[in-house]
């Protein structure tokens, strides 16, 4: 599954998925403090809602990037189309789980 061997389809993208990253863990650890202040549970479970959110727009991105990088390349180039097509639905199928 993991092509590590040509450059990733969401680099040019690496910039702004970092900075969601790192937004993210930030809003992780004001759960944490949140937690130690023993802050209301419905303001804690709002923010986890929201980082929920937040890494699913992440995996969007990337889940976009290589649907239009690596699964269009091996298919305009008729090079494992099918291949990449059920690497693709496998990955939607984990991606979709709750």
């Amino acid at each position: 599954m993991g092509n590590d061997h040509h450059s990733h389809s969401y680099a040019p993208k690496k910039q702004d998925l970092q900075r969601r990253l790192k937004r993210i863990e930030g809003q992780v650890r004001g759960i944490q403090k949140m937690i130690e202040e023993d802050r209301y549970c419905v303001d804690i479970l709002v923010q986890i809602a929201a980082i929920k959110s937040a890494v699913h727009q992440v995996g969007l991105s990337i889940l976009e990037s290589h649907t239009r990088g690596c699964v269009a390349d091996a298919i305009s180039n008729h090079a494992d189309g099918d291949e990449k097509i059920d690497e693709l639905m496998e990955v939607i199928r984990q991606f979709t789980k709750s």
